[in-house]
């Protein structure tokens, strides 16, 4: 984390502070919230904007990216829990860092969403979505990451992560009282779920990683697109 821009770390812990109290207090407005954390997780990208660091082309991209994200999820409706969406997340941070994976995991879960349906549940896939994508992009020069089987296992456990996430969401909104034995409980009833998709990260990233990190480095070195 020492590695973590103080900005993004600032949007890390407004996600916070926005998802407790949107968990006590307003719990109804869930798509304003949603909106807020949008244009939370836009604020590094503004930064840079401002510092002429940023231009048009790179804005496209990820919203481009993000798209993709969400129509892949939405494709895969059929089959719960198989989110190609976190695939794209993980490529994004991988390729572009950890500023560029968490506003594509972010917007992505939000746009999807449009689809689905808003709710509670919004706030909290935009902030573990953006926090994937957060983590490949902070890892991406770590030689695991590098390998194919590195890769798989990270998409893997992700997939419990994302789910543990979740699980805090609705332990604390649907659960009472709250005891160790009923928090056990409301974890490990999404097992099942989380291993599908970690298992789905794991399959996805095996098949097309190497693909996809050609294709979006290419395109990163040919427009000069987010240098660090």
């Amino acid at each position: 984390m020492q590695h973590l821009k103080p900005r993004l770390m600032v949007v890390v812990l407004l996600f916070v502070a926005v998802l407790g109290i949107s968990t006590f207090w307003l719990q109804d407005q869930y798509l304003l919230l949603g909106i807020l954390l949008v244009l939370i997780s836009t604020v590094p990208f503004f930064i840079r904007f401002e510092a002429g660091k940023q231009n048009a082309r790179e804005m496209v991209l990820i919203s481009m990216l993000a798209a993709i994200a969400a129509a892949g999820r939405v494709l895969f409706a059929a089959l719960p829990n198989v989110k190609p969406t976190s695939f794209v997340v993980i490529m994004t941070g991988l390729a572009f860092g950890p500023e560029a994976g968490f506003m594509v995991g972010a917007v992505a879960a939000i746009v999807s969403n449009m689809f689905f349906g808003q709710g509670p549940w919004t706030p909290w896939q935009m902030f573990s979505w953006g926090l994937m994508g957060l983590t490949a992009g902070l890892l991406q020069k770590k030689s695991r990451l590098e390998k194919r089987l590195g890769l798989m296992a990270f998409g893997l456990v992700w997939g419990f992560i994302f789910g543990w996430i979740m699980d805090v969401w609705y332990v604390i909104g649907f659960i009472h009282p709250l005891t160790w034995e009923t928090v056990l409980g409301g974890f490990a009833a999404s097992f099942y779920f989380d291993l599908v998709h970690g298992l789905s990260n794991a399959f996805f990233l095996g098949l097309l990683s190497n693909s996809w990190l050609k294709v979006l480095q290419r395109i990163k070195l040919k427009y000069g697109l987010l240098e660090r």
